[in-house]
């Protein structure tokens, strides 16, 4: 009986630190921006409580195009990430053997060994009018005259795919190597084809570290402000920056704490929604991730 106490207390002492991060530093916060979110302001420094900052995004075209386009482009992303990170993962974790293995996992690493406004850089040097990409062309004779690649769609989704391909290609792989190769000669013995095994048999399987992957690099693309912004310009409509905007630039909080309120039941939804259409539950999905 005198060893209950002790466990309890053991076990006390080890969540302790994990519970009071998780308090202080994510559900503290978010109690307080959504109790700030409610606040209007009717005189200065005089707040009533009301829904005026959830209104204001109704009445405004500006905000809710910019919603629903993050939406939109973040989900678009995450389609194009996992259908080229899956054939990645695919061969990494059934073909690849021994030095190869950890070789294409340290090159998929590589780049994350620094931080993201750098890699993001990179890119605009690669991509502006005086770049690589626009020097190459014309050396190699496909255009005349230089071109500028940056401030679009196109250069936003090429660098958030970039930006996700790790935090796909983990989770697909780690499901693809338990799939057992017997299973997969067994439907090629039934008569089966390359692509009945893949969409029968492989994509099933691997289907926990689809939606774990699919997962990630959608909250990451959603919250996204780097990206967007140093590779859209003023082009970008991401709605992280229209919050960043009501914070910072407009010391607009409670309007700003109810568009980061409204992004986060975004990235719930969208979640929820994918589980549900994949018969996935959250603690498998948790346990590929």
């Amino acid at each position: 009986m005198s060893t209950r106490p002790g466990l309890r207390l053991t076990l006390f002492l080890l969540l302790a630190p994990a519970v009071l991060w998780l308090g202080l530093l994510i559900v503290l916060p978010h109690v307080e921006i959504l109790i700030l979110s409610f606040s209007e302001r009717v005189a200065p420094r005089i707040y009533v409580f009301g829904f005026g900052n959830y209104l204001e995004f109704f009445t405004e075209p500006l905000y809710w195009r910019t919603f629903a386009r993050t939406a939109i482009m973040s989900i678009l992303v995450t389609a194009l990430t996992l259908v080229l990170a899956f054939p990645i993962a695919l061969y990494i974790a059934r073909v690849a053997q021994g030095r190869l293995k950890a070789m294409l996992l340290l090159l998929c690493l590589l780049p994350f060994w620094v931080s993201e406004l750098v890699r993001t850089l990179g890119w605009m040097m690669l991509l502006r009018e005086t770049g690589v990409v626009s020097h190459g062309l014309q050396a190699i004779g496909l255009t005349g005259e230089r071109i500028e690649f940056l401030y679009n769609d196109g250069a936003v989704i090429l660098g958030l795919v970039y930006g996700g391909l790790l935090f796909m290609i983990v989770p697909l792989a780690n499901a693809l190597e338990s799939l057992e190769p017997a299973v997969v000669e067994a439907g090629f013995d039934l008569g089966g084809s390359r692509w009945i095994v893949l969409r029968r048999i492989v994509v099933p399987h691997a289907m926990p570290g689809i939606v774990a992957g699919s997962i990630i690099v959608f909250m990451l693309t959603v919250g996204n402000f780097a990206t967007p912004v140093l590779l859209g310009g003023k082009n970008g409509l991401w709605f992280t920056e229209q919050i960043y905007a009501q914070f910072i630039t407009r010391f607009n909080w409670p309007q700003g704490a109810a568009f980061g309120m409204l992004l986060l039941l975004l990235s719930s939804a969208i979640v929820w929604a994918g589980l549900r259409l994949t018969g996935q539950s959250l603690g498998t999905t948790l346990k590929q991730a």
